[in-house]
């Protein structure tokens, strides 16, 4: 019978964790992963009928990227900015809205959203979610979408104190994915969220979904796409290291 610590002794030692990864993807949600806009839109008006209150002219693209608590007193002036329990009463019923209108209607991922997920998942960096959206939004699109799996860590609008253009959702999401602040690239299609992006340190990929290619750019968006399908992994790994955009953006691409 062999003793115990020959046994111990021929043991093979544990496997080693590989190194975490250095740089994360992380993905506003509407209008970068889903263009929820008309779902969003629609919300207010029948908000608006209830409540028997108006929306003044250009409010949706004014809080577009905004949180309901920047958007109802200030945009829309439904509520004084202390009365705290009638703006929650009001963003509540908001998006409740919202998800009844998307469960009947369905969602449909923007272009090129699921092969850039799979292809970042194949290349291991890690995905999560920064969004002004509520979390109750995110997670009945994504059992609609079948995208759960692609993201490690959702950061929503109930996680921060402050909203975009201040960048708390931005490095929360990286932190949820265990990477430093700044290590990594963030999508948007908002110019709060680009701003947001930028003050957080992070690459920022602005997708032309919300607005003009040319205003993302000149809110200094590091590299504008018409549409995702003109990123890969390797760009974003490109971005991530600063080694530059090559070849790697595909067509669609601008800086």
């Amino acid at each position: 019978m062999q003793d115990e610590h020959s046994n111990n002794a021929n043991a093979a030692p544990p496997p080693v964790p590989p190194p975490a990864t250095p740089f994360a993807a992380i993905f506003d949600w509407d209008g970068v992963i889903v263009d929820s806009s008309q779902a969003h839109e629609r919300s207010w008006e029948i908000l608006a009928a209830e409540e028997k209150r108006t929306l003044p002219p250009g409010h949706f693209k004014r809080g577009f990227g905004r949180k309901n608590e920047f958007i109802i007193p200030n945009i829309l002036q439904w509520a004084d900015p202390a009365d705290t329990a009638e703006i929650r009463r009001l963003g509540a019923r908001k998006e409740a809205l919202y998800r009844e209108i998307v469960a009947g209607s369905g969602l449909e991922p923007l272009p090129g959203v699921r092969e850039l997920l799979a292809g970042l998942r194949d290349a291991k960096i890690p995905c999560a979610v920064g969004s002004s959206s509520h979390r109750e939004n995110i997670d009945l699109a994504l059992r609609l979408l079948g995208l759960t799996d692609f993201f490690a860590g959702i950061v929503t609008s109930e996680n921060v104190g402050k909203g975009k253009p201040d960048p708390e959702v931005f490095l929360k999401a990286a932190a949820s994915v265990g990477c430093a602040a700044g290590n990594g690239v963030v999508f948007e299609d908002a110019l709060a969220g680009v701003e947001a992006g930028l003050a957080g340190g992070f690459r920022v990929i602005g997708v032309a979904t919300t607005n003009p290619a040319a205003d993302l750019a000149a809110a200094g968006a590091t590299l504008v796409v018409e549409r995702l399908t003109a990123v890969t992994a390797e760009t974003v790994r490109r971005l991530a290291t600063g080694s530059g955009y090559g070849d790697a953006t595909g067509s669609g691409g601008t800086r």
